[in-house]
């Protein structure tokens, strides 16, 4: 059941944040979605982000309902609601997501280093998603583009 239930998580996080296009939200000049940066899970979206916007200077690059997305500078900072009960031990609210050029060869050689690559791959019109650890067990999204040329 946990398998299942995370492949559930992953999913309506990663889908929700791609196709949110509620009424309420707003785009501010943004064309395609980031390659690389972080995702932080908060109750608190605008609190959280008006800290990153103050101390950073970082700006609103995407706002609705379920989630504001931060800029500065090429790096992208992505505050999302919960899609569950956050647990107070053993999970971390942040969790990075990085292109590569190729999503098996990635998940082989985290595997290779010492990571894991989990089940579940999940693909939009412009990339697609996996989620692997790394040695320590820290989780990281891997995202492939469909345009080969970007990623690394």
């Amino acid at each position: 059941m946990y398998k299942d239930f995370k492949t559930l998580v992953y999913a309506t996080v990663f889908f929700a944040t791609l196709f949110s296009n509620e009424d309420q939200g707003k785009d501010v000049k943004v064309s395609v979605p980031a390659q690389n940066g972080v995702l932080v899970y908060s109750s608190n979206l605008r609190h959280l982000a008006e800290f990153y916007e103050q101390l950073f200077s970082m700006r609103v690059a995407r706002e609705t309902r379920d989630f504001i997305s931060l800029d500065k500078d090429g790096f992208n900072l992505i505050i999302h609601v919960p899609p569950f009960d956050i647990p107070k031990d053993s999970f971390s609210p942040i969790k990075l997501f990085l292109s590569v050029q190729n999503m098996e060869a990635a998940r082989k050689e985290a595997v290779s280093l010492g990571g894991k690559a989990f089940d579940g791959e999940w693909e939009n019109p412009i990339f697609k998603v996996a989620n692997i650890a790394d040695a320590e067990g820290n989780h990281v999204q891997i995202r492939e583009f469909k345009n080969s040329s970007k990623g690394s």
